[in-house]
């Protein structure tokens, strides 16, 4: 049954309705949120249905967590640090390690059915640039279907917890650095409301879908970027886009993603002459930190000679047995990976810049919090560590449940209110237009970039900012100019970040970046004057 702002927000004031706290987004972070805020009441305002939109339930790998014998949270801290290049937050790093196995427990009490031994030991798998074998996996390939599944029902279940799906956000309510709300529209009748709230907590997913080339869904388009941008915050990392290294080259929108855990599993990367071109370019191969695996496998391609996973000899007949989601994408487009090379490409997979927060969650607004993807916690640096981002989710959402719970006085809120009309025909107007940034995205700001890419984006990306009819389009715009225009303000190359203009890393610059709208405004501008100011 749907649900209207009204029927909530007019509903007696008791423990089951008041809806005084927002969780913006229904993956792993805003459900796992809502359900550590239980028994106090929130209201969870997700686009798709539950679940079916998030990142989350598309995550194959798993969940990273020292619970085998042998490894230890610091030693997890550890490897998150090397694959950061300099930028994680080191106690960010070790808190969250730490804190890793008491939230797969609680992942475990709402259903999730982690692999087990014949002993019921959780079973766990290695990914690339761990020193251990720490990711805890569901039935080899389906951890994000699992966990999500399993939360959605529980969160179904919890009657402190309203759900309006099919709900999109566009805007926050925000006035002298205090949030007080968000601007919604009801997908199906086009109807804008205006939802006021005590406490707003940002869990909208990264920016992956912004690029032509992506495994993440429509949803994942840098909205909660956006948004908290536009009211004031202050973002950290933005130009950081990881670029995950095999994604299916199938010809799909989103691209299948092949896990990293087939190369744990040792499955190797050749190009169409069967080389293992990833030897000759790291210590570990295929198993090197994933900016590195990524660029190689975007060299082969832009060479002409093409680049496949090979799983061939590692895996065979047990392939669909072990990696069943991988086995049946490869299937419907044609390829048996027990007997073919699997074609690759690398595709936006994740965000590891964001909106700023501390270690509790808290923005630089009053009344704003952000977990997930959309944050920047400084726990992922340059490069996220494999498997380190549904536990970072779980880690901060918990965190940010409990500093809501202790700052937010519990009280109601006025009612919503519907505003504005129906905009399905400049959402239609727009579609065009989106294709075009999400070109530019993949042609200027991907895994290579440069100083003349990048200003050709940043023109390009304004533009479209400025013609967006729909409230989604302005969003997207505004979610690729601060990528842009911080990836032009870091002359250097640095995990996820590569500059072909500026190939190696600046010690000077080993330090987290903190943006904000205006400074990414006057970044484009100043960028345009470079553009057309005459040569020399």
């Amino acid at each position: 049954m749907s649900t209207t702002p009204t029927d909530v927000l007019h509903a007696p004031a008791s423990p089951n309705v008041l809806d005084d706290v927002i969780i913006v987004g229904g993956g792993l972070a805003g459900l796992f949120c809502a359900l550590k805020l239980s028994p106090r009441p929130v209201t969870v305002i997700t686009a798709a249905p539950l679940g079916e939109g998030a990142s989350s339930a598309w995550a194959q790998g798993g969940v990273a967590a020292a619970v085998d014998e042998g490894d230890t949270p610091d030693s997890h801290a550890r490897d998150t640090i090397v694959a950061g290049a300099g930028l994680v937050d080191e106690a960010v790093a070790l808190e969250m390690a730490r804190e890793a196995p008491e939230r797969i427990r609680d992942l475990l009490s709402y259903g999730v059915p982690f692999d087990k031994d014949l002993a019921g030991r959780l079973q766990v798998s290695r990914e690339a640039a761990h020193s251990a074998r720490r990711i805890v996996r569901v039935k080899g390939d389906t951890a994000g279907r699992a966990i999500m599944e399993a939360l959605a029902a529980a969160v179904r279940r919890a009657p402190s917890i309203r759900l309006f799906e099919g709900f999109l956000a566009e805007d926050l309510i925000a006035e002298g650095g205090v949030v007080g709300g968000l601007r919604a529209r009801e997908i199906a009748t086009g109807r804008a409301w205006t939802i006021p709230a005590r406490a707003v907590v940002l869990a909208t997913g990264g920016a992956g879908y912004l690029y032509a080339v992506t495994t993440n869904p429509p949803e994942a388009s840098g909205l909660g970027l956006a948004m908290a941008a536009r009211a004031g915050a202050v973002l950290a990392d933005v130009e950081f886009v990881q670029f995950h290294p095999t994604a299916l080259d199938i010809g799909r929108d989103p691209a299948p993603l092949a896990t990293e855990a087939l190369r744990g599993e040792g499955a190797v990367l050749v190009n169409r002459a069967g080389e293992r071109f990833m030897c000759k370019l790291h210590p570990d191969a295929e198993l090197a930190p994933r900016d590195v695996v990524a660029r190689g496998v975007f060299a082969e391609i832009a060479a002409g000679r093409g680049a496949f996973l090979d799983a061939r000899r590692a895996l065979g007949d047990a392939f669909a047995e072990r990696f069943p989601t991988v086995y049946q994408s490869c299937r419907a487009a044609g390829i048996d990976p027990a007997r073919d090379l699997i074609p690759i490409a690398p595709a936006a997979h994740y965000h590891m810049g964001g909106v700023k927060t501390d270690a509790r969650g808290r923005t630089s607004l009053k009344g704003l919090w952000a977990i997930g993807e959309v944050a920047s916690t400084g726990a992922h640096g340059a490069n996220r560590l494999a498997s380190n981002s549904l536990l970072e989710a779980v880690v901060f959402a918990a965190r940010a449940a409990e500093d809501v719970r202790q700052s937010v006085p519990q009280g109601s809120v006025a009612a919503a209110s519907p505003v504005g009309a129906d905009c399905a025909s400049a959402r239609a107007d727009d579609l065009g237009a989106a294709e075009r940034l999400r070109r530019t995205m993949s042609a200027e700001v991907g895994v290579v970039r440069d100083a003349a890419g990048l200003s050709r984006a940043l023109a390009e990306i304004v533009r479209c900012e400025r013609t967006a009819r729909s409230p989604r389009l302005r969003n997207m715009a505004t979610a690729a100019l601060l990528i842009a225009a911080a990836a032009l303000r870091r002359r250097e190359s640095r995990g996820g970040h590569f500059r072909a203009d500026y190939p190696k890393a600046d010690p000077a610059l080993a330090r987290r970046a903190t943006l904000t709208l205006d400074e990414a405004r006057a970044i484009a501008a100043s960028a345009a004057d470079d553009v057309l100011a005459p040569a020399e």
